[in-house]
């Protein structure tokens, strides 16, 4: 039975855009991306509000053109070399409810034709929020390790960067020091 949420049709776009990056193509090919991309995937944020709420009630699945669950397809250029105003992968984030932005607990899937994968975790934590997770290890490794562990570990694995040295406070000896040196904590599978 075909997906009726992602389908081959989705990876062609994408596809078919990043060899096309740009406005005119875009414009010219936007039916395609509502009919391909956008409404699927608000389909299947609106349709997947029944599971995530069985894992936490706390966790929120908005199908919203516009600040919801889909990421934009717009990039941000201000900062960046690259000027290509279009992502070339799709993403779809369930986030805590008290969450304003990417940089707090949730749920990920992000479907790019080269590489997809869905993490679950928390994105670059402000310091403060960093510092407690720190503070949360080192008290209970006993439940970090629970937590990261078992069937979970064997499926899912942390990505992203990690700080150079320890953090202030943490020992460099500690015997969970790879995790406290993480400035991402999530974890991803293919």
């Amino acid at each position: 039975m075909a997906n009726p949420y992602i389908s081959s049709r989705l990876f062609a776009f994408l596809t078919d855009l990043a060899k096309n990056n740009n406005r005119k193509w875009f414009e010219e090919n936007k039916d395609r991306y509502e009919k391909d991309v956008r409404q699927p995937l608000l389909g299947f944020i609106e349709d997947f509000s029944e599971h995530l709420v069985k894992l936490s009630r706390h966790f929120v699945a908005e199908p919203s053109k516009v600040g919801g669950s889909l990421f934009r397809i717009h990039r941000d250029v201000r900062f960046s070399k690259d000027k290509s105003p279009y992502k070339t992968n799709a993403g779809v984030h369930f986030r805590h409810e008290l969450a304003k932005d990417a940089h707090a607990p949730g749920y990920y899937l992000h479907l790019d034709p080269k590489e997809s994968f869905m993490g679950a975790g928390i994105w670059r934590p402000d310091a403060a929020t960093a510092k407690r997770i720190r503070f949360a290890i080192v008290e209970r490794p006993d439940a970090w390790k629970k937590a990261t562990g078992g069937a979970f570990g064997n499926t899912f694995s942390f990505d992203g960067e990690s700080l150079k040295r320890p953090p202030a406070g943490a020992a460099s000896d500690h015997p969970l020091i790879q995790d406290l040196k993480r400035k991402d904590l999530s974890e991803s599978s293919t």
